[in-house]
């Protein structure tokens, strides 16, 4: 596939659907008879995707949705598992591999979940940018209830929720699902609609943000990713840097002439 072909739309890929329209990625998980459950193939194939994404300057914006009525993902696939190293120092996580942030994307994600929502698919959501979900969806971690220990997807949960919620999800495991309504309250999801209108939602969000200047936006998910957890005093610090980069002085990146203010919406 040539350059050429790729910016005008489509890539082919296994486990997963690529597409790109009007500056927007739209990622698709395509394994619903396995619950999208991730591979190996799956996670080589987000690796080459986060690079095309992070490289390509006609992708303002992705957003990252899953076929398939049940399940956006539960996890890995435990029938065709992840390739490991069998020098136990040698092995990396796989969820490197699904992350954008871990791949260094700065563009936008928003998520759009439905159905269940299990383990390993927090590779994803907690690194996503925005988070939406249908009224459908549920959320649970499986790893206690077959014996094995959940460290990843709760660290990273608990840098997005409070965490007695992130240790609630872990510890409990099969016994009880997080419900769309509460994963709203506690500020894991920004908006809950119903199933049919979930992937029109998630367009609708994300090319309003790939209307604005794209340095602009890249740089302020940069900024706040890469501060995120420090205290207060240094992340003020380090803020400063992104903008003297961002925002040079006396070199507006975009024009005032002829910009007109949308009209806003109280959510």
């Amino acid at each position: 596939m040539s350059d050429q072909e790729s910016i005008a739309g489509r890539r082919d890929y296994e486990t997963v659907l690529f597409e790109v329209a009007d500056q927007v990625a739209t990622v698709t998980l395509n394994r619903p008879e396995k619950l999208n459950a991730f591979n190996q193939t799956m996670v080589d194939e987000f690796r080459d995707i986060w690079t095309h994404v992070r490289q390509e300057d006609e992708i303002h914006v992705v957003v990252l949705r899953a076929a398939g009525e049940r399940a956006f993902c539960t996890g890995t696939d435990v029938s065709d598992r992840i390739h490991m190293a069998e020098n136990v120092w040698s092995q990396e996580d796989p969820g490197r591999g699904l992350s954008p942030k871990q791949n260094r994307v700065w563009k936008p994600v928003v998520a759009a979940v439905h159905g269940m929502v299990a383990g390993g698919a927090f590779y994803w959501l907690n690194d996503c940018d925005i988070v939406i979900g249908a009224e459908d969806a549920t959320f649970f971690d499986p790893h206690v209830s077959y014996g094995m220990t959940s460290a990843l997807e709760p660290i990273g949960l608990a840098r997005r929720v409070p965490l007695g919620e992130a240790l609630r999800w872990a510890l409990l495991g099969l016994d009880e699902r997080m419900s769309a309504a509460r994963a709203r309250e506690i500020g894991l999801l920004s908006e809950l609609v119903p199933y049919p209108q979930l992937w029109d939602r998630a367009d609708e969000l994300a090319r309003i943000i790939a209307a604005k200047p794209a340095a602009a936006v890249q740089g302020t998910v940069r900024a706040i990713w890469e501060t995120h957890g420090l205290d207060r005093e240094t992340a003020q610090a380090l803020g400063w840097h992104y903008t003297t980069v961002g925002n040079p002085i006396g070199t507006p990146q975009v024009s005032r002439k002829g910009f007109v203010k949308p009209e806003w919406k109280l959510r």
